[in-house]
């Protein structure tokens, strides 16, 4: 296999813009050496109005400079201003050394103009090459980070893992790409689920019909070739995805059974708080018994419960305890709440509440206990039963969820909730 093909700065933005609809900004604001080690401008990238900086490697390697932090922090300015989306790319052997304290003070800037986007317009990092020290920690503050194979992120020159595989597993890059042509492409595909702002909806798209061989339950209510997975590779437990129901992108939120991991909840979290800054529908798959880490768990309960976007629940499975009301619930604020036929909903495990309701299984020979607590499980922990008792408002096959969750969000289009006022949560 041979060497990537190296793509100039100029290659990366009209690989990534509509053709023709690039308007480069500050194109004269050089550092003092009369270098401009970055591209800075906007355009549109399949019609959405998108800004973009893209450091220029064959330019002083792509060193961040005070020059440099003055193009980015008015691309931000004007981004807040005008309500729409910021993608960086990154290719930089770090940061004009002489220019001392106003290099610290460049970074600074540009960490301080990126913290008052966050919530209000999507910001997309793309790691092309080195990205190193303070440059890291600038890209890793966006909403989503995008990684070619072969760049390195990392908080300092040596010692650390800055492979895509080591960001990816830790949870602070989320797409590994094949080469830098794909890292672009996966920007912009990800783009195509977002809104531009924080006051728009997301780009809808003509319906299509779900998968037409679903292995998963997403698959039987998702647009066919629609399902995005987000969450990088921590939390193998549970999946963050983005998907289209009916051509309107929505989020969605999979527990797998079991109980679920730290770096499960906190992942779930992530991807809830996304979408709520951005009233991106939430549709939560509960199967879950229980939490390993109490602290997570209440973060995520908390990241719930706090979301005011359109949120549906489906029990598929078992839902047990904290898991129903953190995820299914009225602790999560669900605004309706299915469940299959066949799934399981109980206050705490069911062998447990089989024990605790029915003592007299313990009186049985052990190897009559199984079927005992199995038929105690379908006569008192069913779906049904808790539909009875107003804890379930529908239930559905899986061939009837897709129909079923459609009208649910059609109705929930118009949600408007009024939240207390409060500067942020502190869980």
């Amino acid at each position: 296999m041979g060497a990537e093909k190296k793509m100039s700065a100029y290659d990366v933005i009209n690989a990534f813009f509509d053709e023709g609809s690039f308007v480069e900004r500050d194109a004269y604001l050089k550092s003092a050496s009369g270098e401009a080690e970055a591209i800075t401008g906007f355009g549109s990238v399949n019609g959405m109005p998108v800004y973009a900086f893209v450091q220029n490697s064959d330019v002083c390697s792509g060193a961040m400079s005070k020059a440099q932090a003055l193009k980015i922090t008015k691309l931000y300015s004007l981004a807040l201003k005008t309500g729409a989306p910021v993608v960086g790319f990154y290719q930089s052997a770090g940061g004009r050394i002489e220019q001392k304290y106003e290099l610290l003070a460049a970074y600074g800037d540009i960490l301080a103009a990126s913290a008052k986007l966050s919530g209000v317009v999507p910001r997309l990092s793309v790691v092309l090459g080195d990205c190193v020290g303070a440059s890291a920690v600038i890209a890793a503050c966006a909403d989503f980070l995008i990684m070619s194979k072969s760049a390195q992120l990392c908080s300092a020159v040596s010692g650390d893992d800055g492979s895509a595989d080591a960001n990816v597993k830790n949870g602070v890059a989320q797409f590994i790409a094949e080469d830098t042509g794909k890292a672009v492409e996966k920007a912009k595909e990800l783009l195509g689920y977002l809104p531009s702002n924080n006051l728009e909806s997301a780009p809808a798209y003509e319906p299509i019909p779900p998968y037409d061989a679903p292995d998963r339950t997403p698959k039987y209510i998702a647009d066919s070739d629609s399902l995005i997975c987000v969450g990088g590779g921590r939390g193998d437990d549970v999946c963050t995805a983005f998907g289209r129901v009916n051509g309107d992108p929505v989020g969605f939120v999979v527990t797998n059974g079991g109980s679920v991991s730290a770096d499960g909840a906190d992942k779930l979290k992530r991807h809830i708080r996304f979408c709520d800054a951005f009233s991106i529908p939430v549709i939560t798959l509960v199967d879950a018994e229980s939490f390993d880490s109490l602290s997570d768990a209440a973060a995520l309960a908390s990241a719930y419960a706090d979301a005011t976007t359109a949120k549906i629940s489906v029990v598929t499975g078992t839902a047990v305890g904290s898991a129903y009301i953190a995820l299914a619930g009225t602790g999560s604020g669900a605004d309706i709440v299915y469940a299959l036929p066949d799934s399981v909903v109980s206050p705490v495990t069911p062998k447990a509440a089989a024990y605790i309701l029915d003592p007299s299984i313990a009186d049985l020979p052990y190897s009559d206990q199984a079927a005992a607590i199995d038929r105690f499980i379908k006569e008192n922990l069913t779906a049904e039963i808790a539909a009875a008792d107003g804890y379930i408002d529908d239930i559905a096959e899986k061939e009837e969820l897709r129909a079923k969750i459609s009208s649910a969000l059609d109705m929930l289009s118009s949600k408007r909730v009024s939240a207390l006022p409060k500067k942020h949560t502190t869980i």
